[in-house]
Parts: C-alpha cells; structure tokens; sequence
C-alpha cells in the first residue's frame, strides 16, 4: 500500500467513525503506525481532519431537526451544551456521547467557529494520545 493509499484509507475511516456510522479509526491509525507507511504527524493530521469533518457534518445533520420551544430533550441533553456552550465539544470525541453532542450542537444552532475549534482540538488531542501511546508501546516492545 503506498503512503497516499494509507493516508485515503485512515482519512476515510476517521471520517466514518466520526459519524453515526461504526468504525475503528484508531485501529487503522495505529496499524499504519506500526507499519511505517508513513511518519507520525502526517498520521495524526489526516486522522484529526478526517474525524473532524465526521463532526461537522453530524452538526449539519442536527441542524436540520426542527427547534421547538418545548421538548424532553431540551430539558435533558441539552443542559451540558446550554451550561458550557461550544467548550463541551471538547468531548466529541467520546463514543456515542460525541454524537450526540455534535448533534445537539447543530440543533441548537450554535456558532460554527467556536465549533469548528472545539471539535478539532477535542479529535486531535484524542488522536495525539492515541498515537503518542502506540509509539511508546512499539518503543517498549522492541
């Protein structure tokens, strides 16, 4: 497999794990890694980007529920985003609990920078330990 090859693939799975949709992107992230198919940061960005990008558009996505003044999930899941607003999205990258928060985030029509920012940090700090983890262990086990 050639480094761009590589790259597609982690940027595809990234993407896919970010939405609703099941996957496996620190897998691949770590198996790309331990094959050498291309160096650490390369990894790490296109992962991040990917994943990102999986983000937003499940922002899009809840940008397209209806708002209404009353609704269980307003009083609900909605308290943490209400509460802290864009920071919360720190968390995106939580299985599941992501999700949702990027979806909740687009319903409640929250601003896109703050957005954009928070999500990015949240999936690159996740993708940072991830890989910096997986580096030290090949370390370790060599």
């Amino acid at each position: 497999m050639s480094d761009t090859a590589a790259l597609l693939s982690l940027l595809s799975s990234s993407f896919l794990s970010a939405t609703l949709l099941p996957g496996s992107s620190e897998a691949v992230l770590i198996a790309l890694l331990i094959a050498g198919k291309s160096s650490f940061w390369p990894l790490v960005i296109v992962a991040t980007a990917g994943n990102t990008l999986g983000g937003l558009t499940n922002v899009i996505l809840g940008r397209f529920f209806p708002v209404r003044a009353t609704s269980r999930w307003r009083g609900k899941a909605t308290r943490l985003l209400e509460r802290f607003g864009p920071v919360t999205l720190l968390l995106s990258w939580l299985p599941v609990m992501g999700d949702l928060l990027c979806l909740l985030a687009g319903w409640l029509r929250l601003r896109w920078g703050p957005v954009i920012v928070f999500i990015g940090i949240g999936k690159l700090l996740r993708y940072l330990i991830v890989g910096l983890a997986a580096v030290q262990g090949m370390a370790w086990w060599q």
